[in-house]
C-alpha cells in the first residue's frame, strides 16, 4: 500500500463489511492511510460517517457485497464479522478476483464450529481443555460424569457471544444442554453441544495477522464479557477491555505466538486449509500454561477499539501484505500508551432492550484529547445520533499508563448520556498481579 501511495493514479479503496465499534475503530484506522482514496461500509453505522461512505447492504447479501466490490473496483475488502466470513464472502470475493481480507468458509470454520477448532488442537497438539461434542441429550449428560464442577457447556456454532454457560452445578449444566439440544434456544447454532473442563486462572485475548504461512503476533488485551461489575451477571458481547497487559511477561508472550497462534496457522496449513486474515485466540492461563478457551476468525469487539488505536505501523498495509501472501517482511510497532475500552450498553442488554433513545454528549468528548468513541448500535433520526442495538458505544482512552487511560475513559463516559444507558465501572480497575 505504501508504494501505492506514490503512484497518483493508483489510489486504494477500501470496503469495510460491518457495522459495530470494531468496524468503526478500522474504518478510522484505515483513513489515516495517505494511500487510501475513500473508504465504504457496508451496511456502517452513525460514527462511521465521518471515514466512510454508507451502502445499504446486509452483512448477510454475499451477492450485494461481491456485485458492489467488483462494480466500484474496490482494492481492499475488510470483513469484520463473523457470520459473513462462515458464510462464505471471502471465497465468493476470491472468485471473481477481488483481494479480501479474511478467512475463507473453511478456515473459518475454527470460529464457526467450536468442536470443529477443540477436534483440530487435539490432532495437532495445542493445549486446550478436555472436551467432548454431542447432538444426544443423554450422552451429553452422561460425559458430565467425566467433568467436575464448575462445567462449560457451548453451542457449537455462532450465536453472537452468547451461546457459552458457566454452569455452577450439574443441574444447571443439565439445563443448559437441555436448553440447546431439546428448547433450541440457539436454533441451529445450538443444534450440537460442546462440553468442556473448566479452565482456571486469568483470561487474555491474543490476536495474530497471517497470510496463511507467516505469522505476525499483536499486542495483548484483556476484555469483559459479564454485563455488570466483579464478572456478574449474564454474558454479553463483550463490555470493556484493555490493552497492554503487564502482568503477561515476554515468556508467557512467546509461548502464546509459538504454541498457539503459529501453531494454529500451521497445523491448517498441514490439513490444507490456508487462513488469511486475522486469527483471535481467547486465552486462559493456567499454572499449566496458556490453554485455548476458543477461537475467532476475525477482530475481537470489544479489544479492536484498545488494540488498534495502539498500532503506530500502517493496518492497511499490514492487511494487503496478508492478501498477497507477502507478510513476512513486516513488523509492528506500537504506540507508547496504555488503552481502556468501556461499552455503553441500552437497558436490558443483552436482553430485551429499547431503541431510538437520543445519545446526548457526543460532541463534547469528541473533544477530549486522547479519547475515541466508536458506535456499534447507534442511527441517524432527523439528524440526532439515537440507540439502534444492545451495544451502543465504545468510549475507548488512551494514556501513559493504564490508570491515567482508565480515569479519561470514564471521565468521558460521564459525559454521553441516553435513557436508560449502563455500563460496568470496574473495566481495568484491578489488573491482575504475578501471573506468568
Amino acid at each position: 500500500m505504501e508504494d501505492e501511495s506514490n503512484d497518483e493514479g493508483s489510489n486504494v479503496r477500501v470496503l469495510v463489511v460491518g457495522a459495530g465499534a470494531r468496524e468503526h475503530a478500522l474504518c478510522r484506522a484505515l483513513a489515516h492511510n495517505p494511500a487510501v482514496d475513500r473508504i465504504y461500509a457496508a451496511p456502517g453505522n452513525a460514527g462511521m460517517r465521518e471515514f466512510a461512505t454508507m451502502e445499504h447492504l446486509s452483512v448477510g447479501d454475499i451477492p450485494g457485497i461481491a456485485e458492489f466490490a467488483e462494480r466500484e473496483s474496490i482494492d481492499l475488502t475488510v470483513i469484520g464479522p463473523e457470520m459473513p466470513l462462515v458464510a462464505g464472502l471471502a471465497d465468493e470475493l476470491m472468485e471473481r478476483g477481488l483481494p479480501v481480507f479474511g478467512p475463507t468458509r473453511d478456515a473459518a470454520m475454527i470460529e464457526g464450529s467450536k468442536l470443529w477448532a477443540r477436534e483440530l488442537c487435539a490432532r495437532h497438539g495445542i493445549p486446550g481443555p478436555i472436551f467432548g461434542g454431542f447432538t444426544d441429550p443423554g450422552e451429553a449428560m452422561a460425559f458430565l460424569d467425566q467433568l467436575e464442577a464448575p462445567y462449560v457447556v457451548k453451542a457449537d456454532g455462532l450465536a453472537a457471544g452468547k451461546g457459552v454457560t458457566i454452569a455452577e452445578t450439574r443441574p444447571q449444566a443439565e439445563r443448559a444442554i437441555h436448553d440447546c439440544l431439546v428448547a433450541r434456544v440457539f436454533g441451529d447454532s445450538g443444534s450440537r453441544v460442546v462440553l468442556e473442563e473448566h479452565l482456571s486462572g486469568v483470561e487474555v485475548s491474543a490476536f495474530a495477522l497471517t497470510d496463511g504461512k507467516a505469522v505476525l503476533p499483536l499486542t495483548l488485551a484483556q476484555d469483559y464479557k459479564r454485563a455488570l461489575d466483579d464478572d456478574q451477571g449474564p454474558n454479553t458481547g463483550g463490555m470493556g477491555a484493555y490493552s497492554p497487559l503487564p502482568f503477561v511477561d515476554e515468556t508467557v508472550e512467546r509461548r502464546i505466538d509459538d504454541e498457539i497462534l503459529r501453531a494454529t496457522v500451521a497445523a491448517m496449513e498441514d490439513e490444507g486449509i490456508r487462513y488469511q486474515g486475522v486469527l483471535y485466540a481467547g486465552l486462559m492461563l493456567t499454572a499449566d500454561g496458556p490453554k485455548v478457551l476458543e477461537f475467532n476468525a476475525r477482530f475481537g469487539d470489544p479489544e479492536t477499539q484498545v488494540v488498534v488505536p495502539r498500532l503506530e505501523s500502517s493496518l492497511g498495509e499490514l492487511m494487503l501484505a496478508c492478501v498477497e501472501g507477502n507478510l513476512a517482511p513486516y513488523r509492528v510497532t506500537w504506540k507508547p500508551e496504555a488503552r481502556v475500552g468501556v461499552v455503553l450498553a441500552s437497558g436490558g442488554y443483552p436482553g430485551v432492550h429499547e431503541n431510538g433513545k437520543e445519545i446526548l454528549g457526543l460532541e463534547e468528548v469528541h473533544a477530549m484529547a486522547g479519547v475515541e468513541v466508536y458506535h456499534s448500535g447507534t442511527a441517524l433520526r432527523d439528524g440526532r445520533v439515537v440507540t439502534a442495538g444492545g451495544r451502543v458505544l465504545t468510549v475507548s482512552a488512551g494514556g501513559p499508563t493504564l490508570d491515567e487511560a482508565r480515569g479519561r475513559a470514564y471521565e468521558a463516559v460521564e459525559r454521553i448520556r441516553f435513557e436508560g444507558a449502563v455500563y460496568r465501572t470496574d473495566i481495568a480497575r484491578e489488573i491482575p498481579r504475578g501471573q506468568t
